[in-house]
This record gives structure tokens, C-alpha cells and sequence, in this order.
């Protein structure tokens, strides 16, 4: 590829640039303000990279670009591109997942509280996000239990019976007619508004509110309604107590927090709203080189925030640096105002280095040398030739051949990586042959998979024995790839070994060219890891089979019709009333219906009798 010249074409305009080694694969992706002074950095000889930078452009074979109209444009696509094709050199986050968040829907004229993932311009409230999510199931549980208000997502229009929870005290019913008075919505708004205060931490104004209503309902001899505010009133004294208030006024922000050590990093999030801590998030980044602290931060930003998120007003980061780009970016997302700052005053600094601590104890969790002890001693039992600090396992799952699933999971440093599972539902096999089936997912999969070292498992562990390991061999021998396989067995009660002494009343590991298996004796860290991979693949096999089957039972006959699409398909159930309506009515009858004709009435007729 004649680079030099490729460069001279290169315009002097904002956009992205896209870096390609080997067979086309993409190894980076980065923004630039100037392309073509951005292009050029790279490749002159007097360029001053850096160790990461330098490897990089070593295998740089080509390059592409894409023309935006500015910055800002720039990083969008920049970000999207990353999350999408996961170049080698970029900071990769695997958490490709949208947090959860509290809504309370008052768009609507009898509002509710519920859990939601998606972000919506629908004039409700967001509160979040709550990582983890335990916190905000605690919380939820609590209002549920102390505000009464609906859960259901019934429409109101009409009125209808009021549920269970009306009966035990936990919603006013506004479903029925006799509860829907003007009081009663006056009512229910007040404790939607307590819901909302409850949540922003707004102490002062809801204890408030709920010693006037009491007293209020106390004069006006409304005992019983006055003891229930008095209830609620001591139980959000006592929830407030181990809520954790950073300090008063701190209002809402993200804190990045981060502790780098060589090539590696870990960045930990405090989520702070109403100054209290909502959630938290921490990443654990590898090879990092010796990339700047600056582009690291920047980096990190674009690929974290590009999610669906609700902003704060003010992000706290590690380093000094301004981010214009990604500011302006996140402002325009949030429609106000979104600061970096390098924490201000003792308030800012304080929760800052909370972050940087955590960070700290965060990259010493990852770097937990007891995951890496037993990896070894997996590598010295299974005589392997490196330590498996990536580990894919493989099961299959069907009834008689029938919806026959397989699937693929994926454990590294020390936990399961979502992003890295795959389902596949088998295509060449007829039939009940697990051995084929075990052979054509693990084709398929390191078909997908082998271009690509970094997605290559050191270790591909096999649900099954002998026959799989093999069936997993002949796939694999196409690919010649350096990735080691096992088969692990599971144990069987009162079974005596058939062969030479094989014993079957533990988890046995099969290996390539070894007659004799590897024992998985119980209690040992290495037993206890393998078969919680064995069980995670299995779990997942096993759960796809069953949605896969459920929505076979679920389908109707109708849906297998050539010419019945959705309108026809209503129009004859509620014409006929149901199916067996449908059966007993005459070729003559279904054909004689708008929009219906005598050729696909008697396709309706002969479905309906093969599978009554």
C-alpha cells in the first residue's frame, strides 16, 4: 500500500481515521481535528510515539477515514465505531449493558413507580442509575411499602376491580370508579410527591410535609390515618440512617476515580446524586502501554458515556485536563451544561480521593493472585502449555433432535465476560447426533473468532466425554489454531467403571491422545472452577432450548399458512371465534370473508387437520 501517497490525498478536515493491519482487520480508531496532520504524526520518521503508538503503526497496512463537519461529530462516530468493532489498541469496556433507573411516570394522571433501562422523552422522571442494582430493589421494596400507589401498567380508562394490593394497603385503587374522586386523586398526587422527594433525599421538606399532614388528620379526628403517616414517618427516620450522605449541597455528579500501574489500570465511578451515593462502577483496563493519563481519561469518557445515560451536571475527574470536546458533547446529550472539573475546594477533593481509593482496591482485586494460583494449577493438571487466563466452554441442548441450541460462555481474569457469549441454533445436523452438533458449534464459532488472537480462549472446555472431545477436534483441525480443548464428564452415581479402572463417581477431564482421564477431585479450588464453567455453558445452553421451545408451543397453526399473514389471522379468529371454530367451518365459508380466496381457505382447512 503506497501509505505516502494515500497521505498527500488525505484532507485537512475533521473526522475519524481507521487503522488496518493484517487481512483488513481494524486496529484502531481515533478522532482528529486536521486529518491529514493527525495521519502524518504517525508515519514520519521523526514521529514521537510512544511505546503503545509505536507497535501500532508497526502493523499498520492501511488506513481509512470519514469526513465529519467538526470535532464534536467527530467523537460521536469515534465512539461508536469503538463500541462496535472493538479495535486492538482502543480502550475496550466490556459493558455493553444499560444501567438500571427508578421512573416515576407523572405524565400520567395516575402516576407509578417502576424499573426501567431505556431513557425515554416522555415527561417522566429518572432517577439513577443504581449499579449495582441491589440498593434500588431495597428502595423500591421500601416505597412500595410505606407510599401507596399503583404497579400496574393497566390502562384506566375504564374502571375495573381493584387487586390485592388494595386490599393490603399498598395502592388506593384509583382503578375504581368509587375511589376516583377528585379528594382521592388529590390524595394519591400528595403521596406521588412524596415518593419523588423520598428519592432526592429532600429530608427536611417531606418530614415536613408528613408532620403537618398527620397533625392535620389528628385534628380532624382521622386517627387511624394520622397513626399510619406516624408509621410511615418513623420508617423514613430509619431508612434515612444508613443512607450514605457524602455532604449536604454536593448535588448531583459522577466521580472518576483511577490508580495505573505499568501498562495497566483501573478506573472506579462513584454515581453521586442529591449528594448521596446512588451506585458505583469500577474497570479493570489492560494493555495500556504507556499511554497518557490524558488520552486514557478521554478515551475512557467516550467509551463509557457513549451508552444511554442520565447525565449530571458535573463529572470529577483524576487529571487536569479541560476535555472541551467531550464537554460539549455531553452537554448537547443532556440538553444543559456538562463541566469536567479537576475537583474544587476540600468537598471535591474528598469524594475525588474516595474515587482514587477505591480505584486503588479495585486494581488489587483483579490483580488477586488467587485466581491466578488456581489458573496455574489448572495449567499443571491438565498439562497444558501456558496458564488459561481466558477460558470458552461448549454445550449443546435439544429433546430427540428437536430444537437443538448450542452455546458458547467466556471466563477471564477471574470472571464471566457477557459480551464474549454466543447461541447458536444448529443448522447441519438431523436428527439426534450430539457429537455432530458439539463439532459444528465449535466450527462455527472459531470461524467467527479466528482472525481475530483476541478473542482466542487459551482453553476450550467440551460438556461431555470422549465422543464430544473428538467431534470437537475434527472442527477444530481446519483452523489450526493454538488453543488447547478438554472434555469434562460429569460424575455418575453407582456406575462402575467398564474400562480399566476409569472411575465415574467423580468429574472426569478427557484430553487429546490421553486414554486415561483427569480425575476432578471434590473441595479443590480447580475442581470448583472448572465445573462452574461446565455449569455457566450448561445454564446457558439449557435456557435457549427451553425459550426456543416454549415459543414453538406458543405458535399458532395459523402462522405456518402460506398467504396468512396478521390481518387474515385476526380476521378468522374473530370471524370463527378460535381454531376449533375454524376447523368445523367449510372451505366455502372461509373463502366466502373480505379479503380471504378459495385457495388459501383450504391451505387453512388442511393445516388445521394436521395438527388438530
Amino acid at each position: 500500500m503506497d501509505l505516502p501517497g494515500k497521505l498527500q490525498q488525505t484532507p485537512s478536515s475533521p473526522g475519524i481515521y481507521i487503522m488496518k493491519g493484517a487481512k483488513e482487520k481494524i486496529v484502531y480508531v481515533g478522532k482528529a481535528k486536521n486529518l491529514r496532520n493527525r495521519l502524518r504524526s504517525y508515519f514520519q520518521k521523526s514521529a514521537s510515539l510512544d511505546e503503545r503508538k509505536a507497535r501500532m503503526v508497526e502493523e499498520v497496512r492501511d488506513f481509512e477515514y470519514v469526513v465529519t463537519k467538526n470535532e464534536l461529530e467527530a467523537l460521536v462516530l469515534e465512539a461508536n465505531f469503538i463500541k462496535r468493532v472493538k479495535p486492538k489498541y482502543n480502550i475496550i469496556l466490556r459493558d455493553d449493558k444499560n444501567y438500571p433507573y427508578l421512573k416515576l411516570t407523572v405524565n400520567e394522571e395516575w402516576p407509578r413507580l417502576e424499573v426501567v433501562r431505556r431513557l425515554e422523552k416522555d415527561g417522566a422522571l429518572y432517577f439513577g442509575p443504581y449499579v449495582p442494582a441491589g440498593s434500588m430493589w431495597e428502595m423500591l421494596k421500601f416505597i412500595r411499602r410505606n407510599f401507596p400507589s399503583r404497579i400496574c401498567r393497566y390502562n384506566l380508562d375504564k374502571p375495573f376491580r381493584p387487586c390485592v394490593q388494595y386490599q393490603m394497603n399498598r395502592c388506593p385503587a384509583p382503578c375504581a370508579e368509587s375511589l376516583r374522586s377528585q379528594a382521592d386523586k388529590e390524595k394519591y398526587l400528595e403521596t406521588v410527591n412524596e415518593v419523588k422527594a423520598f428519592i432526592q433525599g429532600e429530608k427536611k421538606e417531606l418530614l415536613e410535609s408528613l408532620h403537618s399532614r398527620m397533625q392535620r388528620l389528628s385534628d380532624e379526628l382521622q386517627y387511624e390515618e394520622a397513626a399510619l403517616v406516624r408509621d410511615r414517618l418513623r420508617a423514613l427516620e430509619k431508612a434515612w440512617e444508613s443512607q450514605r450522605v457524602i455532604a449536604p449541597g454536593l448535588g448531583d455528579m459522577d466521580v472518576l476515580g483511577l490508580y495505573r500501574e505499568g501498562g495497566e489500570a483501573s478506573v472506579f465511578i462513584l454515581f453521586i446524586r442529591s449528594s448521596m451515593v446512588i451506585g458505583q462502577k469500577d474497570f479493570f483496563l489492560k494493555d495500556l502501554g504507556d499511554m497518557d493519563t490524558t488520552e486514557l481519561m478521554a478515551g475512557f469518557i467516550g467509551q463509557f458515556y457513549s451508552k444511554e445515560m442520565l447525565l449530571p451536571p458535573k463529572i470529577i475527574i483524576t487529571v487536569d485536563a479541560r476535555l472541551t470536546t467531550q464537554s460539549n458533547w455531553l452537554s448537547q446529550r443532556r440538553g444543559g451544561t456538562v463541566r469536567f472539573v479537576h475537583g474544587r475546594g476540600e468537598i471535591e477533593n474528598k469524594v475525588l480521593r474516595m474515587a482514587e481509593e477505591n480505584a486503588f482496591y479495585s486494581f488489587n482485586k483483579h490483580k488477586d493472585t488467587r485466581v491466578d494460583a488456581t489458573l496455574l494449577k489448572i495449567k499443571d493438571l491438565l498439562n497444558l502449555e501456558k496458564s488459561p487466563r481466558k477460558i470458552g466452554a461448549v454445550d449443546i441442548s435439544n429433546i430427540s433432535g428437536s430444537e437443538a441450541v448450542g452455546a458458547f460462555v467466556l471466563y477471564e481474569d477471574g470472571k464471566f465476560m457477557k459480551d464474549g457469549y454466543r447461541l447458536f441454533k444448529i443448522k447441519t445436523v438431523e436428527g439426534i447426533d450430539d457429537f455432530a452438533m458439539i463439532g459444528e458449534v465449535v466450527g462455527r464459532h472459531l470461524k467467527h473468532i479466528s482472525e481475530d488472537e483476541d478473542k482466542l480462549p487459551e482453553l476450550i472446555l467440551i460438556d461431555g466425554g470422549k465422543g464430544q472431545l473428538m467431534a470437537a477436534l475434527n472442527a477444530m483441525k481446519p483452523f489450526d489454531l493454538p488453543v488447547a480443548l478438554a472434555a469434562i464428564a460429569k460424575a455418575k452415581d453407582n456406575e462402575p467403571g467398564r474400562d480399566s479402572g476409569i472411575r465415574r463417581d467423580v468429574d472426569r477431564i478427557y484430553l487429546p491422545g490421553k486414554r486415561v482421564p483427569v480425575y476432578l477431585e471434590p473441595f479443590l479450588d480447580t475442581s470448583h472452577l472448572l465445573q462452574k464453567i461446565r455449569d455457566e455453558v450448561h445454564r446457558f445452553a439449557i435456557s435457549y432450548h427451553k425459550k426456543l421451545r416454549s415459543k414453538r408451543t406458543l405458535e399458532s397453526p395459523l402462522e405456518k399458512v402460506s398467504g396468512i399473514g396478521k390481518t387474515r389471522r385476526l380476521l378468522l379468529l374473530k370471524h370463527f371465534g378460535s381454531l376449533d371454530g375454524i376447523r368445523k367451518a367449510s372451505v366455502e365459508e372461509i373463502g366466502s370473508l373480505k379479503g380471504m380466496n378459495r385457495k388459501v381457505a383450504a391451505a387453512v382447512k388442511q393445516s388445521l387437520q394436521t395438527h388438530a
